[in-house]
């Protein structure tokens, strides 16, 4: 059995809070503190400045598999992507991408900034191990990708980000890696541009092409990525399915200092989970246009509560809103909520056309109009179909024809004065 692509070994990584020797002023008061007597510490212990960026992590990537890395902000993420190009060591455990391997750490990363696009090009592929004839090969394809030939001859700290970033990655996807590592590309750029890098991330994968794929846009996670993992403060919080994950992701507490999930501070009621079920009610992330969803949201209310409702919201991958319904609306009455149950919306022909969707769920207070729970975009889905229709929605149809060809001859004789 072949070895994996991508192997992060028991990974540790730490840093240090504050210090930084940029001067002789700063360097000298260190130096005389380590002389004497406050050595500096072994590779295991922490002193009172330092911190584990990354804890023990482990994960490997094989032949035509992609990996999601999703966490909050300064979860870890981007260090473990820093380790995998060898911009940093770590610390404790391993870590090897074998063969050429295609990064995007950030944006314009890499870049010299006086250099023109066209030269950089050429730069990258020849730190990639590349020959020029082959970057040559590449060159047209990479530009047309990018959409800069207008400025492929201006030098790149005349680009914008988008700019940047729309470069970075047509060389990172376009100069034949063996593995092909990204962060946070879908960031940046317009929706014509994300779709692109989606596409052609889709095709490496199809080659067999490994990646590791770290984003905060959950859907392009979910459309993807085979399995993804979630960071927090350095370790490895959830490893499994990339639907699984996201909801694991969007239901712990610190979703909430991102604006994931709102709430108020002290509720009687609150929502426990959500199960999107197909129609054989079996959990699922993926469902069928004109097919079976049922939304179920369990609850518990530590006291009686009276005068709720559940809202439910259906958003597109990109943001457009596709659908809101409500109990009060449809005149449901869930009674007295109290202690744990849960409810459950039916929706029989789920018309939606393929894509991926966010749905999110909320407990409102009809009296006074507050939200007593919120879980905003929580929970993705895919819609997979084989029809090609556009938009959003998909309309149940039927189309007649009737020929009209038998009157327009009668007209035509009747204007000609031969029809009595």
């Amino acid at each position: 059995m072949s070895r994996p692509a991508v192997v992060f070994d028991g990974v540790w990584k730490k840093f240090r809070r504050g210090e930084r020797h940029d001067s002789l002023r700063d360097l000298i008061p260190a130096a005389t503190a380590r002389l004497l007597g406050r050595s500096r510490p072994s590779r295991d212990d922490l002193t009172e400045k330092e911190f584990w960026a990354v804890h023990d992590v482990s994960f490997e990537v094989g032949a035509g598999e992609a990996l999601g890395i999703i966490g909050p902000n300064g979860a870890g993420k981007s260090t473990i992507l820093k380790l995998l190009c060898r911009i940093l060591r770590p610390t404790r455990g391993a870590c090897e991408v074998r063969g050429r391997a295609g990064a995007l750490i950030e944006v314009a990363a890499g870049f010299h900034p006086d250099l023109t696009g066209r030269e950089n090009v050429f730069l990258q592929g020849a730190i990639m191990g590349m020959k020029r004839a082959e970057i040559a090969r590449k060159f047209d394809e990479i530009v047309q990708f990018a959409g800069v030939g207008e400025f492929i001859d201006t030098p790149v700290k005349r680009y914008s980000s988008g700019m940047n970033a729309r470069l970075g990655f047509a060389i990172a996807a376009h100069l034949d890696p063996d593995v092909l590592l990204i962060d946070e590309v879908l960031s940046v750029g317009d929706a014509a541009f994300q779709d692109r890098c989606v596409a052609r991330m889709r095709e490496l994968i199809a080659r067999g092409i490994p990646i590791v794929f770290i984003s905060h846009n959950l859907p392009a996670i979910l459309e993807l990525c085979s399995r993804a993992i979630v960071v927090d403060h350095g370790t490895v919080k959830f490893d499994g399915s990339p639907a699984a994950a996201i909801q694991e992701y969007q239901l712990v507490p610190w979703t909430t200092a991102e604006g994931t999930n709102t709430a108020v501070s002290v509720a009687p009621i609150r929502i426990a989970r959500t199960e999107l079920l197909n129609h054989r009610d079996e959990s699922s992330a993926v469902f069928q246009t004109g097919g079976a969803l049922r939304v179920r949201v369990k609850y518990e209310a530590p006291e009686p509560v009276r005068s709720a409702s559940i809202t439910i919201d259906i958003h597109r991958g990109d943001g457009v809103y596709c659908a809101g319904v409500n109990s009060l609306m449809d005149k449901y009455d869930l009674g007295i909520l109290s202690g744990t149950g849960h409810v459950d919306l039916m929706i029989p022909r789920l018309n939606l056309l393929p894509g991926c969707y966010l749905i999110s769920v909320g407990i409102l207070d009809n009296t006074v109009g507050r939200t007593y729970d919120l879980h905003n975009r929580a929970y993705p889905f895919s819609i997979m179909s084989d029809r090609r229709d556009l938009g959003v929605i998909y309309l149940e149809r039927e189309w007649t024809h009737q020929t009209h060809a038998a009157a327009a001859t009668r007209r035509n004789l009747v204007a000609a004065g031969k029809d009595e």
